[in-house]
């Protein structure tokens, strides 16, 4: 086999695995939005209820191919979090988390929105924690290899997340693009159901994480 033709049947091998992790996604969605339909709402008010302010936080965020989209959370944080304009990174036991998203960001529950974005096809369920502008440009001055990460979307679960937390410095933003980066050499939906059982445990049984 010469490399030319192995390196076409690695390439449809990824196609088909994209494939096959889209129709995945569309389903998991489908059912994740109808089992916290409720649970959601709940949240939501809950959070409305603290201030008075809407429960839903949106964000710009870079997804496949670099191109912006808009991620969807339950607001954790105080409405005047970022009164200056100036992205700013969480950090543990963060001043500006409300009561109520304290809680929520303890056991990762202002993500689940993040469904919907995944049933529009701006993320999948398993990638690479999708960033904002402001911070990929101060990684990819460490660390240019960050637009491989393009190549696919970004996920609501990530290897690196689970493994290396939030990402509060530059050290752990680049340790966290060097997991992302195994993740999309070795990508597979194995290691995807891996992720999402291994994630999803520790949500259960309240690791931090």
């Amino acid at each position: 086999m010469t490399e030319e033709s192995g390196d076409e049947i690695m390439k449809t091998g990824f196609k088909l695995t994209m494939a096959l992790k889209r129709g995945l996604d569309i389903l998991l969605s489908l059912m994740a939005l109808a089992v916290f339909l409720i649970p959601g709402i709940i949240v939501a008010v809950c959070i409305w209820m603290e201030d008075k302010h809407n429960p839903i936080f949106s964000q710009e965020r870079i997804g496949k191919g670099g191109k912006p989209f808009t991620l969807y959370k339950f607001r954790s944080m105080r409405i005047d979090a970022e009164a200056d304009d100036k992205p700013k990174l969480y950090q543990d036991h963060d001043d500006r988390l409300t009561k109520i998203g304290t809680f929520l960001r303890d056991h990762h529950l202002d993500e689940l929105p993040q469904f919907w974005n995944v049933l529009k096809g701006d993320m999948s369920f398993v990638g690479y924690r999708p960033e904002r502008q402001y911070f990929i440009n101060k990684i990819m001055v460490n660390d240019p290899r960050y637009e491989r990460l393009y190549a696919v979307r970004p996920g609501l679960f990530s290897e690196a997340t689970l493994y290396n937390g939030y990402t509060d410095t530059m050290e752990k933003m680049l340790r966290r693009l060097e997991m992302d980066l195994d993740y999309l050499d070795n990508i597979s939906l194995g290691r995807d159901f891996k992720i999402i059982y291994n994630t999803g445990m520790s949500i259960v049984t309240g690791k931090k994480f």
